[in-house]
């Protein structure tokens, strides 16, 4: 397993990451069990890195990393969220709120100490309001937090969060189908040593190539309940492409994949191909699929030419779709 800088938290972390999303909620049904052993897998691989939230699960997926943290002596790093647990009010993100919510992750993870937290897809007013972000300096003075970091939507939040010079890292959804980051923002985060998180970097599964048009998904999985953005920004799922215009594209990057890499991995690699990422954080809910993900590490870069035709079909059929939404 490789390791990445995370910018200005100055740390070294596995350039695959577990995104701990799914072990908690939203996904379909999910065993703690088996999502334990799942992060175990990911440790056994070289997996350094851990990025949950307070809401995943209404903390049910920090409790589980928390877990994980007792069970194993490696030097794990783990990166929380907050902000979402109430309603999204501006005039709710104050030190006091955010040091109530701390104190609960602390609880969850068993730490004295949050390795990083961040603010959890807030409303864009939030990247305008000095305020907030004075506020998660104090948790960081005060030894509650090493770092702090945002989780955003769109580009355009990253580009003025970075602006703040405690600003430790940027989460954000970038993939085969969402290409836009790299072209301002991957730049200025480098010039800003602001590290840079890669979330949803299989588009809640549609590069994995594993669905079809007759793929069906529990009730519980965001990935039926939130087609449309029902629930939370339809951004989130699928990287918002439609599902069937996303079918459409994997079909057409499948031929790129070389003879003993699954689609995910290619996937995978292609995102670890900018060097402005400082991790990946692929799901995983099995021992299996936490190998899987870490194993793409070991993959060579992708060709110049390879990576020509994976942005043509991102230009011809997800760029129209939404190249500038977010």
């Amino acid at each position: 397993m490789n390791t990445r800088t995370l910018g200005k938290t100055v740390r070294p972390v596995s350039e695959i990451g577990f995104g701990a999303w799914a072990i908690g909620a939203d996904w379909g049904a999910v065993d703690d069990g088996e999502s334990l052993a799942a992060m175990h897998a990911a440790v056994d691989a070289g997996v350094t890195f851990f990025d949950t939230a307070d809401v995943y699960g209404d903390g049910r997926s920090e409790r589980l990393v928390g877990r994980l943290l007792r069970e194993r002596p490696e030097e794990l790093f783990v990166a929380t969220k907050f902000g979402r647990r109430v309603p999204l009010d501006l005039s709710l993100y104050t030190y006091e709120t955010f040091r109530d919510w701390i104190e609960r992750s602390r609880e969850n993870l068993g730490v004295e100490t949050v390795d990083l937290v961040q603010l959890h897809c807030l409303p864009w007013e939030t990247y305008y309001t000095p305020s907030v972000f004075d506020a998660c300096d104090r948790l960081v003075d005060e030894g509650l937090v090493r770092a702090y970091g945002v989780s955003v939507e769109k580009v355009e939040e990253a580009l003025k969060a970075i602006e703040y010079p405690g600003l430790a890292t940027v989460q954000i959804i970038f993939n085969a189908f969402r290409q836009r980051p790299a072209e301002l923002f991957f730049r200025q985060a480098v010039e800003r040593d602001v590290g840079v998180i890669a979330r949803v970097p299989l588009a809640s599964g549609l590069l994995t190539g594993k669905f079809g048009r007759d793929t069906h998904f529990a009730a519980n999985d965001h990935r039926a309940f939130n087609r449309h953005g029902e629930s939370f920004d339809v951004g989130e799922t699928f990287s918002g492409v439609d599902f069937e215009s996303g079918l459409e594209a994997v079909d057409e990057l499948r031929p790129l994949v070389a003879q003993g890499a699954t689609l995910a991995q290619f996937a995978l690699r292609w995102i670890l191909d900018f060097d402005a990422v400082s991790t990946v954080i692929p799901g995983a809910k099995t021992p299996e699929q936490a190998r899987a993900n870490a194993a793409a590490s070991d993959l060579p870069p992708l060709s110049e030419e390879t990576h020509r035709l994976v942005a043509d079909v991102y230009r011809r059929r997800i760029a129209p779709l939404v190249g500038q939404r977010w």
